[in-house]
């Protein structure tokens, strides 16, 4: 009597996937049906660019991470309500940083504490054309110590907040700017160079230094000036509610965190890993455009591996029913057409994989060649993997309808012809 144990299935299912992996490697090798190999195609095309929307999509995501070297925890408004400390301007903010700061400061278990504000604001053109745009960041320069922040060193920076004076907006206008290598090219700027903001500022802006640390976005190094928080707050109109972005706090002592989550309602704490710097109307674009692409992949694929794997299996009718005549259940070639449908989704896979990583070098050699931008995309080896993945689960997602088909063939009829 044959041996039906757990071991025997599984060695039986083991042989029966072999065979169907050999069977569509051979066919794919040989060309000998077109069929599978349109199908092989169609599901590489949909891995190829569910890969390079997603990496674009990655390089989106990655934009407006503000990041010191030093900083353990960040504070952000996860929301904006009049009746909260967390007001809202462009966007949610904190309040009364100043004041928190100082008293943050004197907790012996910070190392610092600075307040961070983003600006986008437009400045005199060399040429006195339009006005061009940069990411002003105003930070409360830390005594005994130069974090960098969003790419730029705070030490050239005089230390504490001169023209913030017990609550007023009256005390020395330093004018100290901290500029990085792209602000210093789109401004023709070095140092000792007069900043111009097209608003009216308080008093007049000096770069200090030229940093060549870069403030990398999905698109590349943006533009960016690092300035004293009040001089940005009174340049940008932000000095009614002393508003700050988010809140960066070093320490070694993890019970700070604790403190940190009640400064403010409707606020989170985070680690050093990174955060969004600021909440814009394209927020959700990175993850809309990964959704997208990852349906389309998913649709594209099925269409194409479910058609023509029901096409291969009508047309394959005779070697199915050889397999039954001798002696293979129903459950059997089940498998075995499973095993066929999900290797041939494999192999389009690891080429759609292939395809995808030079799509993505392809697309950031494009918009460096016509846009001037260093990269766009992002390639990561969890999205090679992902994209396998996502190949074999279309392969498992198609595998039903060539089954249905497979079940229909009547062995006997197709011995006869």
């Amino acid at each position: 009597m044959a041996d039906r144990g757990p071991i025997s299935r599984l060695r039986r299912i083991a042989a029966l996937v072999g065979l169907g992996f050999r069977r569509t490697l051979g066919k794919a090798k040989s060309g000998s049906s077109r069929r599978l190999l349109l199908s092989l195609t169609g599901v590489a095309v949909a891995i190829m660019l569910m890969i390079t929307v997603s990496g674009v999509a990655l390089g989106l995501a990655s934009q407006s991470a503000v990041q010191s070297e030093d900083v353990d925890y960040w504070v952000v408004p996860e929301g904006g309500s009049l009746n909260t400390i967390a007001v809202s301007t462009e966007g949610p903010q904190l309040g009364a940083t100043h004041g928190l700061t100082e008293r943050l400061q004197r907790d012996e278990r910070v190392r610092y504490a600075t307040p961070v504000l983003m600006q986008v604001v437009p400045v005199e053109s060399p040429s006195g054309d339009a006005p061009e745009y940069i990411l002003f960041v105003g930070v409360i320069a830390p005594e005994d110590t130069t974090p960098t922040i969003a790419g730029l060193s705070t030490a050239s920076l005089q230390t504490g907040d001169p023209y913030y004076d017990n609550g007023t907006y009256n005390g020395t206008w330093t004018g100290e700017v901290v500029v990085n290598a792209a602000t210093a090219e789109l401004l023709n700027a070095s140092n000792g160079s007069a900043i111009v903001p097209t608003g009216e500022a308080p008093g007049p802006l000096r770069v200090e230094a030229v940093s060549d640390g870069e403030f990398q976005t999905g698109i590349g190094a943006a533009p960016v000036a690092l300035v004293h928080l009040s001089e940005l707050q009174a340049t940008t109109g932000a000095t009614g509610d002393d508003a700050a972005d988010q809140l960066l706090v070093s320490t070694n002592d993890p019970a700070v965190r604790e403190r940190l989550t009640g400064l403010y309602p409707n606020t989170v704490v985070v680690t050093r890993a990174g955060i969004a710097a600021q909440e814009t109307s394209l927020s959700s674009l990175p993850v809309a455009m990964g959704v997208a692409a990852l349906v389309v992949a998913l649709l594209v694929g099925l269409l194409f591996t479910a058609t023509m794997m029901g096409l291969e299996v009508t047309n394959d009718r005779t070697a199915l029913a050889t397999f039954t005549a001798l002696g293979y259940s129903e459950r059997s070639l089940s498998v075995l057409v499973v095993a066929e449908t999900v290797s041939l989704a494999a192999l389009g896979g690891l080429l759609g994989v292939a395809l995808g990583a030079l799509g993505i070098v392809a697309t950031n050699g494009i918009v460096a060649a016509t846009l001037g931008v260093p990269s766009l995309a992002l390639l990561r080896p969890e999205l090679l993997g992902y994209g396998f993945a996502v190949a074999l689960l279309i392969g498992l997602l198609s595998a039903p309808y060539p089954i249905w088909l497979s079940r229909r063939t009547d062995a006997l009829e197709v011995m006869r012809r």
